[in-house]
């Protein structure tokens, strides 16, 4: 049985809940990432919940926002640390605060002997995209070349802007082996469903880049990959396929942890740059990023001047957007 990211069903352990009270700022971002996997039924006094993985997120009206299951504690480390970003400060209430505090800090630590290592990462970009494919890139990065790398500000790549990846990425893209796979909207539209939800999309497409790369590439290291799901999660969405790639090391917010995930997440997001602009001009219309009401607004436009089954070349149906577009028009 695969796990299905937006169903009605909670596999978790009651014990492990994580709350904060989250900004405006946040509240929005977090509207927006989390648009695709929204449930259509609430909790009283709730704007929404959501159900990514094996954590159920429920934003309340206060601006209180709760993470239960398992991963809580995978799920919310990000978006408390963008309400730090947003607000200078987070109240976080954890329900196991001297365990979680402990694994929160075993994330966050940089292992040099990792960091320094000859590797191989990968990541993703454009899931929480409603126009536009996904693309995922696995990247070698040797040793020899984290001190060019850094030069560069690779290592800072969660600080750069879209005009900085166009700029940095050609200046190493032709030094760095790489393999990127890009899942278009139709294609995404077809595989979608009940029993292939987001996640197991993008377990499926890193196994695949993994699995190339790493029979071009002997002599690495680590195999790393950007965790979405704790690794039993991810190799059950793996369980039917074949040549599936299994000595990874998956870490949360791996793009601190080695390079070659940041030179994945940039190759990544500068392919996606590309694909985005080509969609934008093959309709005479300027996509947004996201899934804002921006968006939504946008689809409108689209609907009206080429028809409905336009969004299925340009956009992901299953998220929120398209309902909200039908209601629209």
């Amino acid at each position: 049985m695969w796990y299905n990211v937006c169903g009605d069903g909670m596999n978790n352990n009651k014990n492990n809940v994580i709350s904060f009270v989250a900004s405006p700022k946040t509240q929005e971002m977090m509207t927006e990432e989390l648009n695709w996997c929204m449930r259509d039924k609430t909790p009283q006094y709730a704007k929404w919940q959501a159900k990514d993985g094996d954590t159920v997120i429920t934003l309340y009206e206060s601006g209180k926002v709760v993470f239960q299951g398992k991963d809580a504690d995978l799920s919310s480390d990000f978006w408390i640390t963008t309400e730090k970003i947003n607000s200078g400060k987070v109240d976080v209430k954890n329900s196991s605060d001297k365990k979680k505090e402990t694994k929160k800090e075993k994330n966050e630590y940089v292992n040099p002997r990792i960091y320094n290592s000859s590797s191989i990462g990968s990541d993703e970009v454009g899931t929480g995209d409603y126009f536009g494919p996904i693309v995922v890139t696995a990247a070698y990065v040797s040793k020899d070349s984290i001190s060019f790398l850094e030069e560069l500000g690779v290592k800072d790549s969660k600080k750069l802007t879209d005009n900085d990846i166009l700029n940095i990425v050609p200046k190493f893209i032709k030094q760095i082996p790489y393999e990127s796979m890009i899942l278009s909207n139709i294609e995404y539209n077809k595989y979608y469903s009940s029993d292939i939800n987001m996640n197991k999309i993008k377990a499926l497409l890193h196994n695949k880049v993994l699995y190339k790369l790493s029979n071009q590439i002997k002599d690495y290291e680590y195999i790393i990959v950007d965790q979405f799901a704790e690794s039993y999660v991810y190799f059950n969405y793996l369980k039917e396929s074949s040549n599936v790639v299994r000595n990874i090391t998956f870490f949360t917010k791996g793009e601190d942890k080695h390079l070659a995930v940041a030179c994945a997440s940039l190759i990544s997001r500068y392919i996606f740059i590309k694909e985005f602009d080509k969609l934008s001009k093959s309709i005479d219309m300027e996509l947004p990023k996201g899934a804002s009401n921006l968006v939504d607004e946008t689809g409108k436009k689209i609907v009206e001047k080429y028809g409905f089954d336009k969004l299925k070349e340009i956009a992901k149906l299953n998220f929120k957007n398209t309902e909200k577009i039908k209601e629209i028009i």
